[in-house]
């Protein structure tokens, strides 16, 4: 039955289309937004929702039919397949007679560049752009260092008390140690799992653990250092907690070392979740 197998192919190639509404959600939406444009966008996530959960029936029905009839295969096109495939064609029309003449007079040249250059990392559907485009007379973002106290990064900026209130609140202990093997921070959440205190600033990570323990830091920075690891896990029990401890190997963008991030969180908790919540519930 070729024919089914191609009917199947089909469909798991529209799938694709994930890649294309998540560049609309993520890199469309947010600039016209930006120019006060919030209604429609609104709107069409919706819809590319509803479309997304067509379009998981039609694969997930696939997967339970190994022999199927002609009759069958009616049916299913009938209930799920052609209901996919027009969400997906009404979407071509809305984005072609709606969205994208309202974005293009809205998008200034400097906009859609960044789109482009921030395109590949979410991806492409179905085939990749085989030419770069580039506005004439574009004027390169200047990276200044964040105004007012603020601390730009790559992604974003923010203020240290806003960066500290971050990495307090992740539901782990980080640590990180300079390329010089020194313990230069660590974060201090409510609930930590390794004592620290600010008498270890500076001193040599190696002399923060048992002589017992010293050779495999050693082991670890050593590979980390010589570019042979990039990673490693260890997981304990520990007074009634699973405790799950990795370390990463941090570099700049050329792979120098930087040092190594010391990663660590109780799982207790989360090895117990079974199932789904979908639904808002607090912590009691």
């Amino acid at each position: 039955m070729s024919w089914l197998m191609e009917i199947r192919s089909r469909f798991n190639a529209l799938m694709d289309v994930e890649k294309h509404y998540q560049r609309k959600e993520n890199l469309l939406f947010p600039f016209l937004e930006k120019h006060g444009i919030t209604g429609p966008p609104m709107v069409m996530w919706g819809k590319h929702d509803e479309t997304r959960e067509l379009l998981q029936a039609a694969v997930d029905t696939w997967k339970v039919t190994a022999d199927i009839s002609w009759e069958e295969v009616q049916t299913l096109l009938e209930l799920v397949l052609q209901p996919a495939a027009k969400a997906i064609e009404e979407m071509i029309y809305k984005e072609e007679e709606i969205l994208l003449p309202m974005s293009l007079d809205t998008l200034t040249d400097e906009e859609w560049y960044e789109i482009q250059t921030q395109s590949p990392e979410i991806g492409f559907c179905l085939y990749d752009p085989q030419e770069e485009w580039q506005p004439k007379d574009l004027k390169p973002v200047e990276e200044t260092s964040g105004g007012g106290g603020k601390i730009r990064l790559p992604s974003g900026t923010m203020n240290p008390a806003e960066l500290t209130a971050i990495l307090n609140t992740l539901p782990a202990d980080i640590t990180f140690v300079d390329k010089e093997d020194r313990v230069r921070f660590f974060s201090q959440g409510q609930e930590r799992i390794f004592t620290r205190n600010r008498a270890i600033l500076g001193r040599k990570v190696q002399q923060c653990h048992p002589p017992t323990s010293v050779h495999v830091v050693q082991q670890i920075l050593d590979d980390f250092r010589s570019g042979t690891q990039d990673r490693a896990a260890f997981w304990i029990q520990r007074g009634g907690q699973f405790v799950h401890i990795e370390y990463f190997a941090l570099r700049d963008e050329t792979g120098n070392y930087l040092g190594t991030l010391e990663f660590s969180q109780d799982l207790t908790e989360k090895r117990r979740l079974q199932g789904e919540q979908r639904l808002l519930s607090y912590p009691k």
